[in-house]
């Protein structure tokens, strides 16, 4: 199967405390049936199986926008075939 690394973002930014955007795409990523997940304040990455990854991207979008985000910043990259 193949597999995939996304990298994304939510905006507004607010350093002193994270928007309630940012909280639920990071639940919505480290809930996912994904693997090597990596939150931080400026950006988030993740990789699995090509189905978890685009699923996980879907409730994503639709969860951090419906919870104020102005702005989602993403990209998919393939990065090969086969489980990790």
């Amino acid at each position: 199967m193949e597999r995939l690394r996304v990298e994304f973002t939510t905006e507004p930014f607010d350093l002193d405390e994270a928007p309630a955007h940012a909280v639920v795409a990071r639940e919505v990523i480290q809930s996912a049936e994904l693997d090597a997940v990596d939150v931080g304040p400026f950006g988030n990455t993740a990789e699995g199986g090509a189905d978890a990854v685009l699923t996980a991207v879907d409730a994503l979008l639709r969860r951090s926008l419906a919870a104020g985000a102005t702005r989602v910043s993403l990209q998919v990259n393939v990065i090969g075939e086969g489980e990790k």
